[in-house]
Parts: C-alpha cells; sequence; structure tokens
C-alpha cells in the first residue's frame, strides 16, 4: 500500500475560522484522509495553526494579552473546534514551536550557502505616529489592480494579487490608522527567486500536469508574469529569529523571517513535532516522510486559491533551493471560495457562520455533509440556510436517516431484536447487490479524483439504492402474506445499513459509528466518537450484502438527523444575518 503524505493550508492564528476555510481545506483533507485510512493506506494528515506575522500581534494587542500568550489560547481554541467537527490530524501543531524554528533557519541558511539568499538595502513605509517600520499587514489601503479598499500591504484577499506594502494606494497604517507614512531605508534577506525559475518552472510543469485546473493555472499565471526576488524578513517583535551566526547584524536588528517563508516549512516542523510527541521509547522517522522519499510518498496538499501561489511556486522553491531532497506536492487540490449569500463572511457586521456557532448549532455530520456536496470546486460555491436545510432535510434526514428508522424500527416490531433470516436471495437481492458494486466502484473514483462534491452524490446513489430496494420490495405488505419474504428483505436492509456506515465513514465518521454500532450489541464507541467504522468493502462485499448474519442481536439508534424547518432557517438568518451589506 501507498504512504500518502496529506497537508491542509495553515490556519491563521487571529480567531476562529468559518465555513469558507472548513470547506476549502481541512474537511476535504480528513475525507481523503479517512478514506484512506479506511482502504488500508498509510496516511499522515498533518497540520497546524499559523501563528506569525502581523495578524497575530494586532489581534493579541486587540486582546490585551501577550502575542505568546495569545497563540497559546487560540491553538486551543481552534483545536477544540477542529476536534468538535471530527477532524482526525496525526498531529495539529504550531509554527511557533522550536521544531519550526530549527528547520526555518536551517533551510535560510542552506538557501544562503547556495548564493539563493542575499542582503538588500530597501525602502519600507515607516509611520512616525506608530515609532516603527510597517510590514505587510501593518499597512491597509487600496489595491493598485482591482481597487479593493481594504487590501493589505502583502495581498489583496479581492483579486489574490500578490502585493508590495510600498504598492497600495491611500496607504494607512494598520495600529494608529495614521496616513502620516514615509519611506525609509532599511535592509531585509531576499531569496532569489529568479535564478531558480528555471527549477520551479521544470517542476510546475511536470507535476501540474496533474494538479486541477485552478491550481495549475495560477501557478502558471506567476510563472508567466515572471519569478520577482521576494523579501523574506520583516521588522516585527514576533517570528522565527534570523540567526545570528548567518546574519548577527540583522539579528541585532530584531528581524524575523516573513510568514510565508516560515509558514510552509511549518508541514515539516509539525511532523518533527509529531516524531517528538511519540513517547515511551516508540520513535517514528519523520525523515522517512519528508527527505529522500520521493517515490515512496505521495504528497497531496488542500488549499483555498489564495494559498496556490505560495505552495504551488514559493515553497517549491525553497525547497529546490537548499540542493537537499525535501519532498515536493505531488497533487495540489484548491479550492474556490465559499461565500455567505454570495459575499464575504464577516464578524464584524455579523454575517456568516463560524466553526465554533456551527458546533453550538448543529450536529458535526450536518456541517461535515453540506460542506462535502457543496464544495466550492469549479467555482465559488454560495451559502444559504435555505440550500443548507434542503440538502440536510432531503439527503440526510429522508434519504438516510428515514431508511435507517424504518427498517429498524418495522423489524424489530415484527421480529424482534435479531436480524431475521427467512428466504435466501432472490433476484431482487442479486439486482440490488449488482447496483452496489456499481455504485461504489463509482464512489471510489470520485474520491480517489479528489472531486468532493461528485463524491457527495454517488455516496447519495449508494443511499438512495437502498430506499429504491425497500419501496420495490414492500416488507410491511409481504409480512401479510409472506413473513419469509418480508424477513429477507429486512436482512438485505441491514446489510445495506452496515454497508452505510462503512462507506459513509470518511464524509459523516459520527453517523457512521452510530450505524455500525446497531450491530455491536452496545460495544460500539457510539454517535459521540468519530472513529472508523470499519475496514472498505471490496465490490464483492458489497455485492453479496450478507455481513450480518441472521440471529445477529440489534438495536434501534435515536433518530439520525433532525429535520431542519422554516421557522429554523428564520431563527438562523436572524442570529447569523441574510447575507445583506
Amino acid at each position: 500500500m501507498a504512504r500518502h503524505l496529506i497537508t491542509s493550508a495553515l490556519p491563521y492564528i487571529n480567531g476562529i475560522k468559518h465555513l469558507g476555510n472548513m470547506a476549502g481545506s481541512m474537511l476535504p483533507a480528513d475525507v481523503y484522509a479517512r478514506y484512506l485510512r479506511q482502504r488500508g493506506h498509510e496516511v499522515l494528515y498533518i497540520c497546524a495553526t499559523d501563528e506569525h506575522g502581523t495578524p497575530a500581534e494586532l489581534a493579541a494587542r486587540a486582546a490585551g494579552l501577550p502575542v505568546a500568550e495569545f497563540c497559546a489560547r487560540q491553538h486551543e481554541a481552534q483545536r477544540a473546534v477542529y476536534d468538535g467537527f471530527g477532524l482526525r490530524f496525526d498531529h495539529f501543531g504550531r509554527t511557533s514551536s522550536a521544531r519550526n524554528t530549527e528547520m526555518t533557519q536551517h533551510f535560510a541558511r542552506r538557501l544562503k550557502e547556495r548564493g539563493f539568499i542575499e542582503e538588500r538595502a530597501t525602502r519600507q513605509v515607516y509611520s512616525p505616529a506608530d515609532g516603527r517600520f510597517l510590514p505587510d499587514r501593518y499597512i491597509a489601503g487600496t489595491c493598485p489592480y482591482c481597487g479593493y479598499e481594504a487590501a493589505r500591504g502583502d495581498q489583496c484577499e479581492n483579486c489574490t494579487r500578490v502585493l508590495e506594502p510600498t504598492g497600495l494606494l491611500d496607504a494607512r497604517s494598520a495600529i494608529s490608522g495614521s496616513t502620516d507614512l514615509e519611506v525609509r531605508e532599511t535592509t531585509h534577506l531576499f531569496l532569489l527567486q529568479s535564478r531558480l525559475e528555471k527549477e520551479v518552472a521544470a517542476f510546475v510543469e511536470e507535476a501540474g500536469a496533474r494538479w486541477p485546473a485552478l491550481a495549475s493555472s495560477i501557478a502558471g499565471k506567476w510563472l508567466t508574469e515572471g519569478l520577482l526576488d521576494r523579501a523574506i524578513t520583516r521588522d516585527l517583535e514576533w517570528g522565527v529569529p534570523v540567526p545570528a551566526d548567518v546574519w548577527p547584524e540583522l539579528a541585532a536588528e530584531g528581524k524575523v523571517f516573513y510568514v510565508w517563508f516560515d509558514a510552509p516549512i511549518g508541514y515539516i516542523g509539525a511532523t518533527r513535532e509529531w516524531a517528538d510527541a511519540a513517547g515511551g521509547g516508540e520513535e517514528r522517522d519523520w525523515r522517512s516522510w519528508w527527505y529522500a522519499s520521493e517515490g515512496t510518498v505521495r504528497y497531496t496538499e488542500f488549499m483555498g486559491k489564495d494559498n496556490v501561489p505560495f505552495h504551488t511556486v514559493m515553497f517549491p522553491a525553497t525547497e529546490l533551493g537548499t540542493g537537499e531532497p525535501w519532498k515536493k506536492v505531488d497533487q495540489v487540490k484548491a479550492f474556490n471560495w465559499l461565500t455567505y449569500y454570495g459575499g464575504k463572511f464577516s464578524t464584524s457586521r455579523n454575517r456568516g457562520v463560524f466553526g465554533d456557532a456551527a458546533i453550538e448549532l448543529l450536529p458535526a455530520d450536518y456541517w461535515r455533509y453540506f460542506l462535502t456536496a457543496a464544495a466550492p470546486e469549479s467555482d465559488d460555491a454560495a451559502f444559504s440556510w435555505e440550500l443548507f436545510a434542503s440538502v440536510v432535510n432531503k439527503d440526510l434526514a429522508d434519504t438516510l436517516g428515514n431508511f435507517v428508522n424504518r427498517v429498524l424500527t418495522f423489524s424489530r416490531r415484527r421480529f424482534g431484536d435479531e436480524v431475521p433470516g427467512g428466504h435466501a436471495a432472490g433476484d431482487a437481492e442479486r439486482r440490488l447487490g449488482g447496483e452496489m458494486a456499481r455504485l461504489l466502484a463509482a464512489y471510489e473514483e470520485q474520491l480517489d479524483a479528489l472531486q468532493f462534491r461528485k463524491a457527495a452524490f454517488a455516496l447519495r446513489a449508494l443511499w438512495s439504492a437502498g430506499n429504491a430496494y425497500l419501496d420495490e420490495k414492500a416488507p410491511w405488505q409481504e409480512i401479510r402474506t409472506d413473513p419469509d419474504a418480508a424477513a429477507l428483505t429486512l436482512r438485505t436492509a441491514m446489510n445495506l445499513i452496515r454497508l452505510y456506515a462503512v462507506v459513509s465513514a470518511p464524509v459523516i465518521p459520527f453517523t457512521a459509528e452510530a450505524l455500525a454500532g446497531v450491530f455491536a450489541s452496545g460495544t460500539g464507541a457510539g454517535a459521540d466518537s468519530p472513529a472508523s467504522a470499519g475496514s472498505w468493502v471490496t465490490a464483492e462485499e458489497a455485492g453479496a450484502l450478507d455481513a450480518i448474519r441472521p440471529g445477529t442481536p440489534f438495536t434501534v439508534p435515536p433518530v439520525l438527523f433532525t429535520k431542519i424547518g422554516d421557522d429554523d432557517v428564520a431563527a438562523y438568518r436572524e442570529r447569523f444575518g441574510d447575507g445583506g451589506a
């Protein structure tokens, strides 16, 4: 079996993330990782909080906390939300860790040794009112390309263009709001990407052929425009310090590495944290995942489209520049944006749903299924409460939940608390088995291809086929004339429930575990645990529908999904906003 390294774009530390972050990075990565684990692959799913840079300092200042304490608190708050969503990271680390400092400084030293980092005197924005230089996000203003008035000094979140702070129009300090800004000379380290352009282009040409069009087109655009040498240090108090043994003067000035230099290296740093956390004498070989692992590890990255340039060009340039055999990405699964009624999520404007509120409102599987089924893959996708309620009610409550409830309650009422026997399988069951094998193959094909909307559609088709079979056989009518025929139908339907427990686990793991627990005589983990509902099934096993034998005890779980009514939708719109400005 292949070894799969999976990372999702690191969530920034300055607050709980909204549903768009979940849909475009962490959730699909978790679905894919769960699927691969069930199929027997060795998987390492790594994530971490991205803790350096200007926003962390600004958020800590607003909270009245030292930045280190602020980041520690926010890391635990984010971890709690991701636990609530059932995200099963192998390790959820921090870019402020000692391991990431060590790795970032190692990369910088190697790049310097090989002539790909140099010191340059630059002209940078200085704020007399604040008494300091203002790097990247300490400056706000109007994007010179699209006119967006709330652009940051490093990137416009509206058009995704990478910016320089001195290029903003109507610039102002993000600290004091002062427009009295000067341009003064200072010295920073630059990564000489221009010298690495040919190597990066060759990498993108080869690897990008496997990437979705969204990722390959963004990377290609950067290369077409030509790679520029970029400053990789900033004048900040919080960050990975420039090593004094290489750049003593800059270290003395308190220079730290730019967050977008150290953040991708944070994947490696977090993997080393994972190795360190083994304990008990167990040793984990982090190098086998990241160093000289080409051909033995398949590396898949998940991210929103605004993160694509840094992962497909800048981080590969950093890796290539070291001259060391660091593992580079094989597949980049990039997503468009999930919007809220077509507009941006905004805490200040009471618009949109954020992770902590989502988990407090409804069970995780409601969100996991919807965000998978509505994944913004081919284009931006708009969240609305009306659409959310429709998907939950039709797919989860009616198609899956109702099937499980009516099969188990009817069988218990007519045959007791054990799986009934009845006739041997007939033509209808053989046709159903063939359909299950075909639908399972379609579902696997979409998951293998990282097509999550299509995968959700294929999963729903598996559920729907069970309902069609039940309606065709109508055991509530069979019971009147041929109880053994009704028993066969119900026994087959119970085997479908067990099949659904397995194949639904990547997307709705809490529900899948509850379904598996139906036949576990109370020994299952139950609906409070997002553990795996079992190993994957083969097409033959899916077609046989005989894993649950007659006489097996079963229980009837509580209602799996409660429908969302019109009054609920109205209340949610009032609480979270309705998309208005």
